[in-house]
């Protein structure tokens, strides 16, 4: 196989960031180098090659993606496929630039640009911008009554003694007396719901995989990209070490080997913090499991599970087809355990018998503290509203982009899964957006449509279109200077129905939510 493209040759710089991922070339790659046949492949590595390249030099040229597919044994075609797929990854050289965010949040502090980015989970201190080379560290506020946040602020997030010293890892240190089934045992009797979205139960999910058969990979999803959503990073970068420990108790339970933890890359701080909790707790014993951390490149349909796998394994990331399910066939092929940050945290409590089986939410917008409120599940709505300050309040979105809008009076709804659904609308991600008297709806109806728009990732055609489409008729009907737009509504909500039903994954089948709630509640066409 000949692998090249039309690109030159690949400088000396670009050539030494591939190589610092996939080591020194010794002869033989080198032959593969330029002109050779490669015989194994290290596909899985890829985005990390990608990220090293663009991280040394600001972009990806035709030169370095070549060289680094004739050292990986990959197609060109499939690596510039992936390359491209990635809002991250640049294909033309750039100046350093601040990226500016203008989704949701950002907005309603007067975030305008058509050039600006999605949604960078800093939704707590917008208006918001990424830079690659720095990350901040300011103090988050947390609210509300905090059991898996009390650390927060109260240990030194790059200490292991100083997590010790606030009792940490005496939970594993109890997994370990207990044994795997009663582990599992004690998560089934808890009733802990994955707080990812789905809320599916978790020791459920545990068993499965513990009774798969080996080699199994246990994933941690920290693709946080959902817009209004940033209690994942808080955890991250102030408590990276209970992170770790409800992992080694995941893969004691459930006999993984091997473990990754899929980290946006907007959020560099919570990598660097994770990565190093990894380190200095494989060095004192108390890790258990191989786990590395792998750094998304911007990408929201990540957070789906199966689209998250495929970009660890080096592929453009679409959702695969389910059945078969990750506990059975998830990533490489093997059975697979994937949880988010939240749900590892609650692990914790749960086997040191403390469950409090409370949710974290993240409350930003119109509000005087914007930050993570940490409730018992149950909470009505409007006392979160209270302890975040929210006044004059013409609207909550609640779930973030894919949740849904509530007006006035349904803010005394139970913050549950029941009470939720019992009034259509979902916890989701524990996004939290409110919206004052001030706010333009009709720019954050669009907003969302734009969002979902852009962050299809085009593998199926009703997601792909209808999206595109929901955009088209709500610019139309916005700009529309008469008339009701009720066929537009209609024509709105038979694309929705489509999508539903026929999108691969999530991201199409909730595209349309937050718009068909936003018109149904807020009068938008009419105010």
């Amino acid at each position: 196989m000949d692998i090249r493209t039309t690109g030159g040759p690949a400088t000396a710089e670009e050539m030494a960031a591939v190589d610092s991922v996939l080591g020194e070339p010794d002869a033989a790659h080198h032959h593969v180098a330029y002109g050779g046949r490669a015989t194994r492949s290290h596909r899985h590595l890829l985005l990390p090659v990608l990220h090293a390249i663009q991280d040394r030099v600001g972009w990806v040229s035709r030169g370095a993606l070549e060289y680094a597919c004739r050292r990986m044994s990959v197609p060109p075609a499939e690596a510039y496929g992936v390359v491209s797929f990635y809002a991250r990854f640049a294909l033309v050289p750039r100046a350093h630039a601040v990226e500016v965010c203008d989704d949701i949040v950002c907005q309603l502090f007067g975030a305008r640009s058509g050039h600006g980015v999605n949604c960078l989970g800093q939704c707590d201190r917008a208006p918001a911008a990424f830079d690659e080379t720095s990350a901040g560290d300011a103090q988050p506020v947390v609210g509300g009554q905090p059991r898996l946040l009390r650390r927060v602020g109260a240990v030194d997030p790059e200490s292991l003694e100083s997590y010790r010293a606030h009792g940490g890892f005496a939970a594993l240190v109890n997994a370990r007396h207990m044994g795997p089934e009663a582990v599992i045992a004690a998560l089934n009797d808890a009733k802990l719901l994955g707080r990812g979205g789905a809320a599916f139960p978790t020791g459920r999910k545990w068993e499965s995989v513990a009774r798969a058969p080996a080699p199994r990979y246990l994933v941690c999803n920290a693709d946080e990209s959902e817009p209004g959503t940033f209690k994942d990073r808080v955890i991250m970068e102030n408590d990276p070490f209970a992170l770790v420990e409800g992992i080694a108790i995941a893969a004691l339970a459930t006999g993984c080997e091997k473990g990754y933890v899929y980290v946006r890359t907007e959020y560099p701080l919570a990598r660097q913090r994770v990565e190093n909790a990894i380190a200095q707790a494989r060095v004192a014993g108390m890790l258990g499991i191989e786990v590395e951390v792998r750094r998304g490149a911007g990408a929201y349909i990540c957070g789906e599970e199966t689209a998250l796998f495929n970009s660890i394994e080096g592929k453009r990331g679409e959702p695969r087809n389910k059945p078969p399910f990750p506990v059975q066939v998830g990533l490489f092929g093997r059975p697979t355990l994937v949880n988010n940050v939240e749900t590892l945290v609650n692990v914790l409590d749960i086997v040191n018998d403390d469950f409090g089986d409370t949710r974290l939410f993240c409350v930003s917008g119109h509000v005087v503290r914007p930050g993570v409120y940490e409730v018992p599940l149950g909470t009505p709505l409007r006392e979160v509203l209270e302890m975040a300050g929210a006044r004059n309040i013409q609207a909550v979105l609640l779930g973030g982009a894919a949740g849904s809008f509530l007006a006035a009076d349904q803010f005394d709804v139970p913050l549950s899964f029941d009470g939720t659904r019992a009034i259509g609308a979902t916890l989701g991600s524990g996004s939290v957006i409110v919206f004052d008297e001030t706010a333009d709806m009709r720019a954050a109806l669009l907003r969302i449509a734009r969002f979902f728009r852009d962050e299809s990732c085009g593998q199926c055609v009703p997601c792909r279109v209808g999206t595109k489409r929901q955009e088209e008729i709500l610019e139309r009907m916005f700009s529309a200077r008469d008339g009701d737009g009720r066929a537009d509504v209609m024509l709105l909500s038979d694309i929705a129905q489509a999508m539903r039903d026929a999108s691969i994954c999530g991201l199409g089948q909730t595209a349309a939510n937050a718009i068909a709630s936003g018109l149904k509640e807020l009068k938008v066409l009419n105010g």
